[in-house]
């Protein structure tokens, strides 16, 4: 799922002293010890052997488990190697993951595709793989090999899985009461409307975790300004101060009526239970909503956003990649590529996915025939848009993204009206990030 939580999240604000604070971490040597890695160095050269450290952000119980299931796989056909995991929680590990890997990391380590990729390689947080894509590569797209190829023209990533991000809901539900897909924004408005009627909360809202409502804005900029505009923004060459991104809002303020309330007090798996419960009419999450309904997988169903400009339509959506880099001075460098190139195989992903079916596997030699009627319409969803991004806080800079739009977007729900001043806030601090 996406990444981050805000230092100050129980207030969702932002000052440019919490912006200063994170800047700084990127400088700092500092270990922390919630994510110091464990165990002993194996071989180097030769053949892989020894202990490889794997530092894991997947802290919830389903991925947990089939994390578990792939690495008890390794490990049973390379009698020589074993790999001791590090799971952290994961708003923790990402609030943190400058610290940790500027000080002693482990060998391997859970991350994302694209921006958040690059950016620590380019800062020499991370180690090249080239050779284990030499092995791997033709086991991925062309697109996939470039989100885990680093401006200097090197890979630092293995994709493992994706999923999109859509209107997730109960079909019983919609079926017993008559919904209908909407295709426009106003059709969106009006089944919000009669879900309120029928007893419902028409939207599911939590961003007590303080990244989820980065999902609605992505998908609101994509929606309202395009694909190109939104990459632009996010890569701070866009002012936020323009029109089209207080239009962004000004669409969310007419919208919030109809998401839950007290959203700063739940996290998304609270929400989830709302589905789960029928007791909320649909939900814009990721697919990773299924770890939270495993018995009810057959019942839930989704559609991409609504159209809101006939300019844009819908085709664009945010389908995040999620995968494993290495570390730039692993302890048992060949331990960690050999596990990398286990990782980067078809038949890690099926192990996978048989304890995990809330998401797609990277490799395009997995085995789909397994996959669940979520998973097939989630790969026809991602093959079909013209357009994919990562999800905000990866297709930024993780400072600015956990620093400052986090408290900016929190800020938002509490107090909907002052677009002028929350765009003007985040465009400062924006400018001070963006040139260092």
């Amino acid at each position: 799922m996406p990444d981050g939580a805000h230092p100050t999240l129980e207030t969702g604000r932002f000052s440019r002293r919490s912006m200063l604070k994170a800047t700084a971490g990127l400088a700092g040597l500092a270990a922390v010890p919630g994510l110091a890695a464990c165990g002993s160095g194996g071989g180097s050269g030769g053949s892989a052997s020894g202990t490889v450290t794997f530092g894991s952000n997947q802290s919830d119980p389903t991925p947990k488990k089939a994390y578990a299931a792939f690495v008890k796989d390794f490990e049973k056909s390379n009698k020589n190697l074993d790999v001791k995991v590090n799971t952290v929680d994961h708003e923790t590990f990402q609030n943190q993951i400058n610290n940790y890997l500027q000080g002693t990391p482990d060998d391997v380590f859970t991350w994302f595709a694209g921006f958040r990729m690059n950016f620590f390689a380019s800062k020499g947080l991370a180690g090249q793989i080239d050779d284990v894509w030499q092995d791997v590569g033709s086991n991925f797209s062309s697109a996939l090999k470039q989100s885990s190829t680093a401006d200097d023209g090197h890979q630092y990533f293995i994709p493992f899985d994706y999923y999109p991000w859509a209107i997730f809901y109960r079909k019983s539900l919609w079926q017993k009461n008559g919904y209908q897909v909407p295709k426009t924004l106003d059709d969106l408005v009006s089944l919000s409307k009669q879900m309120q009627k029928d007893g419902l909360e028409p939207l599911g809202f939590a961003d007590k975790q303080g990244w989820p409502a980065m999902g609605t804005f992505d998908i609101l900029n994509m929606r309202l300004n395009g694909y190109d505009f939104h990459k632009s923004l996010m890569a701070g060459k866009e002012t936020w101060t323009d029109a089209k991104v207080k239009k962004v809002f000004d669409t969310w303020r007419g919208l919030l009526p109809y998401h839950q309330s007290n959203s700063l007090g739940r996290d998304w798996e609270e929400s989830a239970q709302g589905i789960q419960q029928k007791k909320v009419g649909m939900m814009m999450i990721g697919m990773f909503i299924g770890q939270q309904m495993t018995d009810q997988l057959d019942d839930l169903d989704f559609f991409p956003y609504p159209e809101v400009d006939p300019q844009w339509g819908q085709d664009s959506l945010d389908a995040p990649t999620d995968g494993f880099m290495m570390s730039q001075r692993p302890r048992n460098e060949d331990g960690a590529k050999k596990f990398l190139t286990y990782l980067a195989g078809a038949h890690a992903e099926g192990v996978y996915l048989k304890a995990d079916p809330s998401v797609i596997g990277a490799n395009s030699q997995v085995d789909t025939s397994s996959y669940n009627s979520l998973q097939k319409k989630a790969v026809q969803l991602i093959s079909s848009a013209k357009h994919t991004a990562q999800y905000m806080d990866r297709d930024t800079r993780p400072d600015f993204a956990q620093t400052v739009m986090i408290g900016a977007l929190q800020d938002f729900i509490k107090n909907p009206k002052d677009v002028d001043g929350l765009t003007s806030q985040i465009e400062a601090q924006k400018k001070q990030i963006f040139k260092s």
